[in-house]
């Protein structure tokens, strides 16, 4: 198994995405970096927290559809 964590701005729309790929066992999302250990949505998204908002993708090795993506 691989995994690969991406911080793209929102992560909603990521998320979902990769979600549908061939080879892709499970996503998660969540924040990374940031001033606290503890943060909601609501705080991330007025952007004071540094928080990156990232999705966690979990998929068998050698994904091919995963790596050819844009």
């Amino acid at each position: 198994m691989e995994i690969a964590v991406l911080a793209l701005g929102c992560f909603w729309g990521p998320e979902i995405k990769f979600s549908k790929i061939n080879g892709v066992i499970k996503t998660e999302v969540g924040y990374c970096g940031g001033n606290s250990s503890q943060t909601t949505y609501k705080e991330v998204c007025t952007g004071s927290t540094n928080h990156a908002e990232v999705v966690k993708i979990r998929s068998e090795e050698h994904t091919s559809e995963l790596q050819s993506q844009p």
